[in-house]
């Protein structure tokens, strides 16, 4: 079974006119906070960088998960490492794959690996034993609020069976995102991902921090049942 529920609200979903009061609102909930960073060229909308996400960091203690969709994430690991992220989740599809996660770590960055829905199993096997998480989208990135993609589960579970075998289960962080909310969390904490990315399913609801809890209290049920 993986390991006990965690969730990352997705601070693209929050108001970012307000984004302390929202970060405030899930901070004694949350287990990370998630921040996607688009470059309009890998995905086509824009969002933040590294000066939003130190202005984050001075504001709260949370774990700073930062998905760099991005073409060329090269040229912004060491600016995110002195902003205050904590880890950064770089897309197998742009390549030089080993020679990105091996800088991570040499800037003191946990090492994540993101991989979109249509993308094999076998394209990101062998990085299994150079990364600290694999992030797992069941949507397309670049844009918030899609639906859920169940396509994507037997890939779940397929990659949690591959940790197992090579006794990286529990060392090896499974973060799913996209369309997770208390109708989904349960089948794909099933499938094996234990680290959860809820963005509208939080921030979209008059009280977050409630959210995040039913989101966990969905994904324990499940697991449990």
């Amino acid at each position: 079974m993986a390991a006990a529920p965690r969730i990352a609200p997705s601070i693209l979903a929050a108001d970012f006119a307000s984004l302390a009061t929202a970060i405030d609102a899930v901070e004694s909930v949350a287990d990370w906070l998630h921040v996607d960073v688009m470059d309009g060229h890998f995905v086509p909308n824009l969002t933040i960088g590294p000066p939003v996400v130190r202005s984050i960091d001075a504001h709260t203690d949370l774990y700073l998960d930062c998905h760099l969709m991005v073409t060329n994430p090269g040229d912004l690991l060491e600016s995110f490492a002195q902003a205050g992220a904590d880890g950064v989740s770089i897309h197998v599809e742009v390549g030089d794959t080993g020679d990105l996660l091996a800088e991570c770590r040499s800037l003191g960055l946990d090492a994540g690996l993101a991989v979109n829905p249509a993308t094999p199993f076998e394209v990101y096997e062998p990085f299994l034993d150079q990364v600290d998480l694999l992030l797992l989208m069941t949507v397309q990135p670049g844009f918030g609020g899609q639906s859920f993609k169940a396509a994507v589960l037997p890939k779940i579970r397929r990659t949690y069976q591959a940790l197992l075998n090579a006794g990286l289960a529990e060392t090896v962080v499974i973060e799913v995102d996209g369309g997770i909310d208390v109708t989904t969390v349960g089948e794909v904490a099933q499938a094996g991902a234990s680290m959860f990315v809820a963005g509208s399913a939080v921030f979209a609801t008059p009280d977050p921090a409630a959210g995040v809890e039913a989101i966990r209290a969905a994904a324990v049920a499940a697991l449990s049942g």
